[in-house]
C-alpha cells in the first residue's frame, strides 16, 4: 500500500501537479480509486487502477474516441500505463444518483434521463463511426460466459453447495436457446455500464455533451438495446413504469427503430442477461472482495429479472431459474 502511494505521488509529480492538495474521491466495484488534487480554483482527478487487475489503456481509448463523436467523456491530461495511473479532467461531483438523491428527481428526472437517452440516440446515430476498430462483439457465448455469475455465485450461496456440473451446463443450455431468439440489429457501440452512477448532468454544456461519461473502459460492440436497457432499469434504483416506457418510445422514435418487436424482444433478453450477471456480481463482491454495499439492491435486481423473464423467448431460462432458484430463495441470501 505505501508503495502504491508513492508511486501514485510520484505520477502526479510528473503530470505537473506536485504542489496540489489530494483528496479521497471515491472507489467502486472494481479494483480502481479515484482521487481529486486541488490547486487553487482549479481540480483534476487521478485514476488509480493497479495492474495487473486493471488497465488504463481501454479507458484512455475510449475517452479520446467518445470525445471524438461529441460527447462529455473526461480529457485525458497524463498518462502512466505501466503503473496504472491517469490524470483526467474533473467532470464534477453531479452524478445522476447524487442530483436525484439530493431531492431534485421530482423536477428533473424526466429531462435528465431524456438527455442520456439522447446520448445513445446520437451513437446509433454514427453508424460504423461510432466502433472503435478491435473491440469485441457482446453478443452469443461472450453474452453467456457473464450471466455464470449467478450459478457460479448466487446459487451456492443460497443452496449451501457449489453448483454442479450438470447445472452449470443446462444454464448454459438455457441461454443458447434463449439466445436464438436475440434479433439480428445495426451493430453499436455499447458502454455496458450506462446508469445513475456513471452519468453526470453537466447542465451548462450544449445538447448530449450535458450528460457526462464514466466508467466506460468496458465498452465492446453489440445491440443497441443494452445500453438503454442498463439506463432504464437501474440495479441501484427504482424507476416508475411511466418513465421507463416513455424512455423507451423516446428512444424507438428518435433512433428511428423499425422493427418494435424485434426491438423489445433483444431489449427483454439482454435485460435478462445483464440481471442474471448482476444478481451474482454482487455476492461475488461480497464472498470474494468484501464488499456487501450491494447486496440491498438484489431484491429490486430479482424483480428486474423476474420481469425480463415473462418474454417468451426467455422460456427455456425462465425454467432453469424457477427449478433450480424458486421464488423463495430470491433475494438477500442469508
Amino acid at each position: 500500500m505505501a508503495d502504491r502511494v508513492d508511486a501514485r505521488r510520484a505520477f502526479v509529480v510528473a503530470s505537473g501537479w506536485g504542489d496540489a492538495r489530494e483528496s479521497l474521491l471515491a472507489g467502486d466495484a472494481s479494483f480502481r480509486t479515484y482521487y481529486r488534487l486541488t490547486r487553487g480554483d482549479r481540480t483534476a482527478v487521478v485514476m488509480d487502477a493497479p495492474p495487473p487487475q486493471e488497465d488504463v489503456r481501454p479507458f484512455v481509448r475510449l475517452a479520446r474516441h467518445l470525445r471524438a463523436l461529441g460527447l462529455s467523456a473526461p480529457e485525458i491530461l497524463a498518462v502512466d500505463e505501466t503503473e496504472g495511473f491517469l490524470l483526467e479532467e474533473d467532470l464534477g461531483d453531479s452524478t445522476y444518483a447524487r442530483w436525484f438523491n439530493a431531492g431534485h428527481a421530482a423536477r428533473d428526472e424526466r429531462a435528465m434521463y431524456a438527455l442520456a437517452t439522447d446520448v445513445l440516440v446520437h451513437l446509433a446515430a454514427q453508424g460504423s463511426a461510432a466502433i472503435l476498430p478491435g473491440l469485441a462483439r457482446y453478443d452469443g457465448e461472450p453474452l453467456i460466459d457473464a450471466a455464470m455469475l449467478l450459478p457460479e455465485w448466487y446459487l451456492p450461496q443460497v443452496a449451501g453447495r457449489p453448483a454442479s456440473e450438470a447445472e452449470l451446463d443446462s444454464y448454459r443450455a438455457a441461454w443458447r436457446q434463449s439466445l436464438r431468439a436475440l434479433p439480428s440489429s445495426p451493430t453499436t457501440l455499447v458502454l455496458r455500464d450506462y446508469h445513475q452512477d456513471n452519468l453526470l448532468w453537466l447542465r451548462e454544456r450544449p445538447g448530449v455533451r450535458a450528460c457526462g461519461l464514466l466508467d466506460f473502459q468496458d465498452a465492446t460492440t453489440g445491440h443497441p438495446a443494452y445500453d438503454l436497457m442498463s439506463l432504464v432499469e437501474d440495479a441501484r434504483r427504482d424507476i416508475a413504469d411511466d418513465l421507463r416506457a416513455a424512455m423507451i418510445e423516446h428512444y424507438l422514435a428518435r433512433a428511428g427503430v423499425a422493427d418494435h418487436q424485434g426491438f423489445m424482444a433483444a431489449f427483454a433478453i439482454l435485460g435478462a442477461q445483464r440481471h442474471a450477471r448482476v444478481v451474482g456480481l454482487f455476492v461475488r463482491l461480497l464472498r470474494r472482495d468484501g464488499k456487501p454495499t450491494y447486496l440491498p439492491h438484489l431484491p429490486r435486481v430479482w424483480h428486474l429479472l423476474e420481469r425480463s423473464l415473462k418474454h417468451e423467448a426467455l422460456a427455456p431460462l425462465r425454467h432453469w431459474i424457477d427449478t433450480h432458484i424458486p421464488p423463495d430463495r430470491r433475494g438477500i441470501p442469508t
